[in-house]
């Protein structure tokens, strides 16, 4: 049996302080149908970090995983960049 693919984001930590979960937020550009004109539309994702490896400002990807908590249905793939 294959399994489905999974969603993959990538975004900037904007929260570490919470327990083995990060608060991801991540931007995406989408145009006006009318203007044309491209608008910045953004989202958080709450994310499973296992080691509390990242700090806020860090660019990660995170992928699709079962529901963790309420909230937490992502879960930390890897670090990209870390905050300077």
């Amino acid at each position: 049996m294959e399994r489905n693919l999974r969603k993959e984001r990538v975004g900037i930590v904007s929260s570490n302080k919470m327990d083995k979960t990060i608060s991801v937020l991540v931007e995406r550009r989408v145009k006006h149908a009318m203007y044309g004109k491209y608008l910045k539309k953004s989202r958080k994702f709450m994310a499973h970090d296992e080691e509390n490896t990242c700090n806020a400002g860090d660019l990660v990807r995170i992928m699709e995983t079962r529901p963790m908590s309420k909230n937490k249905c992502w879960r930390l793939v890897e670090v990209l960049e870390r905050a300077k």
